[in-house]
């Protein structure tokens, strides 16, 4: 009996340390222990990223900066589309050379609302190919489609110019998240995406053509329109948002999940090539 009450207190008294121990490991400051820690981060993209706060009060890569002690440099702009991305792209060139160590590409979700085409990721000529003998073939060679009204030429333009001038960093792309309805004036109605774009695409098929990104020019792409939970058609979503009239901008909690889910995915990449 006196055994078992030694047994009893001695685990009475380890309590607080599995306490502290259960709280550290679900804190997700754990992950500032990460590979990321210190790494410059640069971010382009749109409204969601840009730094002022869009209805937010704490953006994404906020957050990010505290769970993977990142060192963000933020480009993004309101409004942008994949093809202003490429002039961000060159404002952070300009900025700070090869003084970067990854590029996070958060985009897409405007070239569905203003309804650019999706376009195709090449286009075909035929050219002469080396081939044994010293010979030549003619053969249909594919080039990357440079077309800057559709969404895939934008892309290209841009990792292609990602791609010269800077090819020790890490470029990673991430897709739109879902999108809710939104009032913003009399004249800046946009629907939820229940509904197709005016040239009759939904927000998916974008989503679907940004994944594609990943096999064309090898980068790893990260699905935040499936991983982050924000879904702000569903009511119990919309605390996530900025209710009633717009549904389309995550507020800081919605931040708060996007980063910790993008976090975690994060850790399984390295943030440079260097």
């Amino acid at each position: 009996m006196r055994n078992l009450k030694i047994i009893v207190c001695l685990f009475l008294s380890f309590l607080p340390a599995l306490s502290q121990l259960h709280s550290e490991q679900a804190s997700p400051a754990e992950l500032a222990g990460s590979q990321w820690k210190g790494k410059r981060t640069a971010f382009l993209g749109d409204s969601i990223t840009d730094k002022r706060h869009v209805g937010t009060t704490k953006n994404y890569w906020q957050y990010l900066e505290e769970y993977l002690g990142i060192v963000p440099l933020v480009y993004g702009i309101n409004g942008d589309t994949f093809k202003g991305l490429i002039k961000q792209a060159e404002s952070l060139k300009a900025r700070e050379g090869a003084a970067v160590d990854a590029i996070i590409i958060f985009a897409g979700t405007n070239d569905y609302n203003s309804s650019v085409k999706l376009g195709c990721w090449y286009e075909y000529v035929d050219s002469p190919a080396p081939v044994a003998g010293g010979k030549t073939q003619m053969r249909k060679r594919r080039v990357h489609s440079l077309d800057k009204d559709t969404l895939k030429g934008r892309i290209n333009i841009l990792m292609g110019y990602l791609k010269e001038n800077f090819p020790d960093q890490q470029i990673i792309v991430l897709t739109p998240v879902h999108r809710g309805f939104a009032r913003f004036s009399a004249n800046n109605v946009q629907p939820d995406e229940s509904f197709p774009n005016a040239i009759g695409l939904y927000i998916d098929d974008y989503v679907s053509a940004i994944k594609e990104t990943a096999n064309v020019w090898a980068v790893p792409v990260v699905d935040l329109n499936s991983i982050s939970s924000l879904y702000p058609n569903a009511s119990s979503n919309e605390a996530l948002f900025n209710p009633p009239n717009d549904l389309l901008h995550p507020n800081a909690e919605g931040h708060r999940r996007m980063a910790l889910a993008l976090a975690y995915m994060l850790k399984a990449y390295p943030p440079d090539f260097k």
